[in-house]
């Protein structure tokens, strides 16, 4: 059942959501991709309960200021449509939650932009250990298998890597300690947040594929992380097995 919190209809991070969760994506065939010559890396989508109250507030945008130094970006680096966006991740909060990050301004690729805790495979694991090993090394949240709940559909992305997502339940005390070299803030946004946003999908001129956009706060999320955490909302909050998303396209700014 959800409960309301401030007029919205939070989910409450039970054992009853765990199971849930754990048989919807059992329900769903997994899609695999070859590599084919591309990368592979995996991604945690960490479950956990999260406040209205105490993590409402974006803190990169506190004291005033824009934050857009903080992030890396200036108005030339964001996309035309983009720039009307306060790119706050704010009054999101609430509930069962997942974790996202800010990447820090400081990384060689996709700096400051929104990203899912995660990383390239070191030889010889699976997706399962080095989404575990990534979320202990940028979050410091240390968890074994057990807390796996499932994996999603590989996601092949423009600049050469086909991500595994694995689906992780965190626990309701967890403390979250982001790598000031790769995190610059973490955020635990409410699953009804992610439930209850409107899903966009563009055209762009150079592909014949719609690209995703999720709204969420000021802000939105492109793929490849717009596209995991939309076959997250569709296949193992709402039960629809089957949905895919590894036809969504990225945004050419993600290309590279």
């Amino acid at each position: 059942m959800a409960r309301r919190c401030g007029g919205v209809a939070v989910i409450p991070y039970t054992d009853e959501l765990r199971e849930r969760l754990a048989a919807n994506t059992r329900r769903h065939q997994r899609r695999q991709h070859s590599l084919d010559g591309r990368k592979h890396a995996a991604v945690a989508i960490v479950l956990v309960d999260s406040d209205a109250k105490r993590e409402g507030r974006d803190p990169i945008f506190e004291g005033g200021g824009d934050g857009r130094a903080a992030i890396g970006f200036t108005n030339d680096m964001i996309p035309e449509e983009m720039r009307g966006l306060g790119l706050r991740m704010e009054g999101v909060a609430g509930g069962a939650a997942f974790v996202l990050c800010r990447r820090a301004a400081g990384l060689r690729g996709h700096a400051g932009q929104w990203a899912l805790p995660g990383g390239r495979l070191d030889a010889g694991e699976t997706a399962v250990d080095a989404a575990l090993r990534e979320l202990d090394e940028e979050l410091g949240v240390r968890l074994d298998a057990g807390a796996v709940i499932g994996l999603l559909d590989d996601y092949p992305t423009r600049s050469g890597y086909v991500i595994s997502p694995v689906l992780v339940w965190g626990g309701a005390e967890v403390e979250l300690t982001p790598s000031p070299d790769e995190v610059l803030a973490a955020y635990r946004i409410g699953l009804h947040a992610l439930r209850d946003c409107e899903p966009r999908f563009a055209r762009i001129p150079e592909s014949d594929r719609p690209v995703i956009q999720l709204p969420l706060g000021t802000d939105v999320i492109h793929a490849p992380t717009g596209a995991v955490l939309y076959q997250f909302r569709q296949v193992a909050l709402e039960g629809l097995a089957g949905e895919r998303v590894d036809h969504l396209e990225q945004p050419v700014f993600a290309w590279r």
